[in-house]
């Protein structure tokens, strides 16, 4: 009975106990409409959003360098990939890792920053305007007009410019090289558009410099010696693979160059002194220590009778050669004495050496620290890196190069560098008759006319003049194909790791093309221009004056360089030679570099009798340490932005090619000059002037004899 009376009153108690929970779930929810309508409406979310959405594009106008926390670590974790040159401030990228209140609070104090940055930049320029001498007020107002222009080409990415920039083999960045088939820019390419990159520099790298090791430190050319194989080097130009950072060190008793002419004559031995040139010395008479001097005596040459002798004799063979008038820019295959390169010099000829990556003597070191030009090649399976058509002349004294083997590639190469109508000068030893033999029948067929032959009595030397046709009319008489024409398509420019071929390139026909006459005589040659160049002459007399208003204003009294002192010259970034033809007044020579990248200009260069090459410069350069007095470079570092991985490499390969005391005169933007500032006072180097105007500066600095400790 009780558990029936119990269950009759629980049964009515149960609807009443689920009525009473779905009203409590019911007043739940609507207080809840209501607070959250109260307190998060609509119109203010929304407003919120705006607002914050407003203030990050106004944060990134004023702030461009403003990270995400998760792009902050990623930045941080591959600095720590970087080499021991460069160590990032950890600390910096940590920080920047926090909550949103502190990252707000840290955009606000960048702003101030920037702002009194500035400030200050204004303040100091404002001063430099009333201290600067009027000169370099008005060579700044030249800079200002550049950067303007720059400024509007910043969104060009260089690459696309008409350059040369042709890597067949291989690609430092890993990417094809972007052309098609016939030379031209690949669609792939075109369609790429530039990407915009973060400074050039790091602004919280650390620089802690280090001395380069192995047995020729004091003498390291990268991608040509190998790298901690006692002295050994490549057969062809190969780069290492990873970035080189270090600084070369000096020989021990390293002291400033002998100046010129006096260097002509006499250098001090101990700034190229090495075991092998050592044991050189002793077999040759025309060079010999003198106390602390290597001494070249004028009356002794490698050639016997003498180098007067020598090119005296050439002139009865061939009278139309002309020196210093009709024949101005020659390669010279070898690098011995320098005799001849420095009797042509007296001649207005202007003698580029290429010294061979097998020559363990590093006599092309000698040739610069005597100087004059040199650079270090090969001749191998790859073109050398100048244009087509360009050298008047290319000599080789006593050589020993097989000329016809592998198909005749290597006189096919010297056919391609020839200007139409220029001189192949070779000497050799007599007794080599199956050399003898095979170089005749290749350029019979390549249809080189024989000027001359003759064996000299008193150098004992058999010497030989070619011409190369001047037009393709003589080719139609040959009998048979070989070597075959190469494509018309490919151009003969492209040379920069471009693979030697078996192919005969045809001449220039029409009259707008390059090469169908021979440029006037010297010194007329530097500013006469032929109908070739079209439009681009008014360019070039542009140049001209405006290079030569500079040097005469500001680099040769405003800079306090005493140019006495300087001789050898290497203009980085060249255009249309006009920084060198403005210098044809002082007692120097000019290395003009045009970068892979850049419009091919150094053809112009060539023409007008100055002589040049093609170099990438986020690679080392193929020379010698110290072999320059000065470097300039104007806008060149804001145009390697896109390419170079690691930017901060230029700067040590200007420390290698620059000797002790010389100086690097740099233009370019501001933001570009005010790090480099800062990584040319870690290398203790002398900043003897700044200035700045706007976004433009220029900046000249001297390099100390200071070298890290070991």
């Amino acid at each position: 009975m009780a558990g029936a009376r119990f269950g009759r009153t629980s049964k009515p108690r149960s609807p009443l106990s689920f009525c009473v929970k779905v009203s409590l779930v019911f007043f739940l929810g609507l207080s809840f409409v209501v607070v959250w309508s109260m307190f998060f409406s609509p119109s203010s979310s929304i407003s919120s959003r705006r607002d914050s959405y407003v203030d990050e594009i106004e944060t990134d106008r004023s702030a461009p360098a403003r990270t995400s926390s998760s792009h902050a670590t990623r930045t941080h974790s591959d600095a720590s990939l970087t080499p021991p040159l460069a160590m990032v401030d950890s600390r910096a990228s940590r920080s920047e890792i926090g909550s949103s209140a502190n990252k707000e609070e840290r955009v606000e104090q960048k702003k101030e920053g920037e702002e009194k940055k500035k400030k200050h930049r204004e303040v100091e320029g404002n001063s430099s305007d009333m201290d600067k001498p009027e000169e370099v007020e008005n060579e700044k107002k030249d800079a200002e007009g550049e950067g303007q222009a720059d400024a509007e080409n910043e969104e060009i990415d260089t690459d696309f410019e008409d350059g040369v920039d042709v890597k067949m083999e291989e690609n430092s960045e890993g990417e094809g090289d972007g052309f098609d088939e016939n030379g031209g820019i690949s669609d792939k390419k075109k369609r790429r558009k530039t990407k915009k990159l973060g400074p050039l520099f790091d602004p919280k790298a650390r620089y802690e410099w280090k001395l380069c090791g192995g047995r020729n430190k004091q003498s390291y050319v990268p991608c040509i010696d190998m790298e901690g194989t006692g002295g050994r080097r490549h057969h062809e130009r190969s780069c290492p693979h990873g970035p080189v950072t270090c600084l070369v060190p000096l020989p021990k008793g390293y002291k400033a160059p002998m100046p010129w002419p006096e260097s002509k004559f006499k250098i001090l031995y101990r700034n190229v002194a090495h075991p092998k040139l050592s044991a050189f010395l002793k077999t040759k008479k025309w060079m010999n220590v003198s106390g602390e001097y290597l001494i070249f005596p004028s009356e002794e040459s490698e050639l016997k009778g003498g180098v007067q002798h020598y090119l005296d004799s050439i002139e009865e063979m061939v009278p139309d050669i002309e020196w210093g008038k009709t024949i101005r820019v020659i390669l010279d295959i070898g690098c011995s004495d320098a005799s001849l390169t420095a009797s042509l010099l007296d001649r207005d000829v202007i003698t580029l050496s290429l010294g061979l990556m097998n020559d363990q003597i590093d006599l092309a070191q000698v040739v610069l620290e005597r100087g004059m030009l040199a650079v270090v090649g090969n001749l191998g399976t790859r073109r050398l890196p100048f244009p087509s058509g360009v050298f008047d002349a290319v000599h080789c004294s006593a050589c020993k190069i097989h000329w016809h083997s592998n198909g005749g590639r290597l006189l096919l190469e010297m056919n391609r560098i020839l200007r139409p109508g220029g001189y192949f000068m070779l000497s050799t030893v007599q007794g080599d008759a199956e050399s003898e033999e095979g170089i005749s029948a290749l350029t019979a067929s390549i249809c080189w006319n024989v000027l001359a032959h003759k064996t000299d009595e008193i150098s004992e030397l058999g010497v030989k003049i070619y011409q190369r046709p001047a037009s393709n009319d003589i080719y139609e008489l040959r009998r048979k194909n070989e070597p075959p024409f190469c494509k018309d398509a490919e151009n003969q420019d492209y040379s920069w790791y471009t693979p030697l071929k078996a192919c005969l390139h045809k001449l220039p026909a029409a009259i707008e093309e390059r090469g169908t006459d021979w440029p006037e005589e010297w010194p007329k040659r530097l500013d006469t221009f032929p109908e070739w160049l079209g439009d681009l002459q008014a360019k070039i007399i542009a140049d001209n004056e405006h290079w030569k208003a500079i040097i005469s204003r500001s680099y040769l009294i405003g800079m306090g360089i005493d140019w006495s002192k300087i001789r050898n010259i290497m203009d980085m970034k060249a255009i249309y030679g006009g920084f060198a033809a403005g210098l044809q007044s002082q007692k120097v020579w000019v290395m003009n570099v045009v970068p892979v990248h850049a419009p091919n200009t150094l053809p112009i260069i060539f023409e007008r009798g100055l002589v040049g090459i093609y170099h990438d410069w986020c690679e080392p350069f193929s020379t010698y340490p110290r072999s320059y007095d000065l470097l300039h470079a104007d806008h060149l570092f804001s145009r390697l932005k896109n390419r170079c991985k690691q930017p901060i490499v230029i700067v040590v390969e200007m420390d290698r090619i620059l000797r002790p005391g010389g100086w690097v005169i740099i233009r370019d933007k501001l933001e570009i000059l005010n790090p480099l500032e800062n990584i040319f006072k870690t290398m203790h180097w002398d900043i003897t002037l700044t200035f700045s105007k706007e976004k433009e500066g220029i900046m000249c600095v001297q390099k100390t004899m200071w070298r890290p400790q070991t």
